[in-house]
């Protein structure tokens, strides 16, 4: 039953292969964006009340207990300025509260607020943000955030031994900040539309005005530079801007994008793009283990003889060197990423010996493409 299972999984999938053909195309809006529609980041400061013991020291977050003085003021609360330092609060934390506010939003929408601790509070969890303006970088007003944390995270412990899981003084409020002020954007005023690449590439930038021209005609879109396209409005589309987005972003365009090979040396992680050549190269891999032991023996004397017993250290050094390989890699055109990857492998070269690897065929100058290093 399951080889049959199999047989069909296989079966399905070489079907859908035959249906969809090979493509490298993407839409407009997976590759550019429309100039002037972006977010905007607000930011804004909060107390966190109700935690169960576990909010700031008022000894030395002071800024925390400056806060609550002004709170209580607020809100009618008399509190002699001489004895602010007789407020003993724990269930009281200083956040810093910070938001996206999306293109297009209308005042009393709502968006997600991710809070954060700015004290030395041990955790969040429990807690209720109070009502924090947050502001844009002009000073101005755009939201209001308040409501209970969630932080997926805990944190207990005594003197002795804690425990934690993920991080207890950051969390977030979903939908937690009601828009009040909005930022306005013009689209198509002077019956123009600008879109910038996500990736400048003077081949990308042609063919998408080329499909564009081709979709409503010769003149419609030009492309000024390698990053940004000029699009005219047809004169039938410029009292319908949204109609006219909407059909030109689904549009099927090929994106051309430059040989790159990206390794992070950290973590081990090699990535290769499509286009990505190699000249024939001889290559040479051979691994040295160096292994170093400590052993402790113990000297005894003998039965009847003076002497004391005693650990006398031994260091031993081993060192093993396997027999370096060198493989000719014959790259003929046309070659796929899979061939070269075979060819590395072949040699027994783990992902952080082919760091090393790429490196030395990019400076033999047999490697067609950008090395980029992280």
């Amino acid at each position: 039953m399951i080889i049959k299972r199999i047989y069909f999984f296989f079966f399905t999938l070489a079907f859908l292969a035959l249906l969809v053909p090979p493509c490298n195309s993407a839409r407009i809006k997976d590759i550019a964006k429309l100039h002037g529609v972006r977010d905007n980041q607000l930011i804004g400061y909060g107390l966190i009340t109700g935690l169960s013991g576990t909010g700031d020291d008022m000894k030395k977050s002071v800024f925390t207990l400056q806060a609550i003085y002004n709170m209580m003021t607020r809100h009618g609360i008399t509190i002699n300025p001489d004895n602010i330092n007789d407020i003993k609060v724990k269930n009281v934390a200083a956040v810093m509260v910070t938001s996206t506010l999306p293109p297009f939003a209308t005042s009393g929408s709502t968006v997600d607020v991710q809070v954060s601790s700015i004290g030395d509070a041990k955790s969040l969890a429990g807690g209720t943000l109070l009502m924090t303006p947050l502001v844009g970088p002009d000073g101005e007003v755009y939201a209001v955030a308040q409501g209970p944390l969630t932080i997926g995270a805990f944190s207990f412990g005594g003197k002795a031994a804690a425990v934690q899981k993920n991080h207890p003084t950051v969390g977030r409020i979903a939908g937690g900040a009601i828009i009040e002020n909005t930022v306005p954007v013009a689209i198509g005023e002077d019956g123009t539309l600008q879109y910038q690449l996500n990736n400048a590439d003077f081949t990308t930038a042609s063919n998408l005005a080329e499909t564009v021209n081709k979709r409503f005609g010769q003149g419609t879109a030009f492309p000024d530079s390698p990053g940004t396209i000029q699009v005219t409005i047809p004169k039938p589309l410029k009292n319908h801007i949204v109609d006219f987005v909407a059909s030109m972003e689904v549009l099927q365009v090929d994106p051309d994008t430059p040989a790159k090979i990206v390794v992070n040396e950290r973590t081990g992680t090699i990535v290769m793009g499509e286009d990505v050549r190699l000249s024939t190269v001889a290559v040479s891999h051979g691994n040295l283990s160096l292994i170093i032991r400590e052993d402790f023996n113990v000297s005894q004397p003998g039965a009847f003889a003076d002497g004391e017993t005693v650990v006398t250290p031994g260091t031993s050094i081993e060192t093993i060197e396997e027999e370096g390989q060198l493989v000719l890699i014959d790259m003929k055109p046309g070659v796929s990423i899979g061939e070269i990857a075979n060819a590395l492998n072949a040699i027994g070269a783990t992902p952080r010996d082919l760091i090393a690897i790429f490196q030395a065929i990019k400076a033999s100058g047999s490697l067609h493409g950008e090395l980029v290093i992280l």
